[in-house]
């Protein structure tokens, strides 16, 4: 087992997000039909899946390469009255075959980054129907200054960062319009990601204590955890709500 999966398998989210800033950014989307068809890319556990499931009354599409995290889905979507709403699919974000036009909306919560936010957004456009929506979120700086510690350890781990600015124009290039945002509040990494992984990171330190390897690894995750308690306000978070035009 992957360190990234023994560290993650047992959270409720395996990124940083809430029920409350899922249900916000869903609150911009206009124009859904009754029961929508929606695709969530990439969507770990659910969390989301389940609130989207609720919220409008949908058929969805779960797509995650991790059988143990469409499981779990599974059973919360049973647990929560929706499993017959819910479609979980194990597979790639990039070997994903649906027909044009499937989708009214898709969905992604902290995994687009996995096929670059441009490639992402033009490569699923295809699978939205004329007028439809796509809502991802994505690791953005948020200030013009920036500081060094920050900047060197996302230069090594996601060099792709960029600001809102730039994410929006990139949002035009894609072909989409209506463009809307939602940065994160700080308050939702450390109550539902950061919080428990830490104290996971901390039983995991004890398991691997002669592995000297596994605690470099681990160390460079909690230097993640230490870097955004510092530097919160220079980096987030952002819901980028977007429509296919209708044409």
């Amino acid at each position: 087992m992957s360190l990234f999966r023994e560290l993650h398998e047992r959270l409720l989210r395996q990124g940083p997000g809430s029920d409350a800033a899922t249900r916000r950014a869903l609150g911009l989307v206009r124009g859904l039909p009754p029961k929508p068809r929606i695709l969530d890319v990439g969507c770990g556990s659910g969390a989301q899946t389940i609130v989207l499931a609720e919220s409008t009354g949908g058929e969805i599409v779960a797509v995650d390469l991790d059988q143990r995290f469409l499981d779990k889905l599974m059973d919360r979507a049973s647990s929560a009255g929706v499993a017959a709403q819910i479609t979980a699919i194990k597979g790639s974000m990039f070997e994903m075959d649906f027909a044009e036009g499937s989708f009214d909306l898709i969905w992604s919560e902290g995994a687009i980054y996995i096929a670059g936010f441009a490639a992402g957004l033009s490569t699923w456009r295809r699978f939205l129907k004329n007028g439809g929506w796509i809502v991802v979120s994505e690791l953005t700086w948020l200030a013009e200054e920036r500081p060094a510690p920050a900047v060197e350890y996302w230069a090594r781990n996601y060099p792709a960062m960029r600001s809102v600015e730039r994410n929006r124009k990139i949002v035009a290039e894609a072909g989409y319009d209506d463009v809307e945002t939602v940065v994160l509040p700080a308050e939702d990494w450390w109550s539902n990601y950061y919080g428990p992984a830490e104290a996971r990171v901390a039983e995991l330190r004890s398991k691997y204590a002669n592995d000297r390897g596994i605690l470099a690894e681990l160390d460079e995750i909690q230097r993640e955890y230490d870097l955004f308690r510092l530097h919160s306000d220079s980096y987030g978070y952002v819901f980028y709500v977007m429509r296919r035009p209708a044409v």
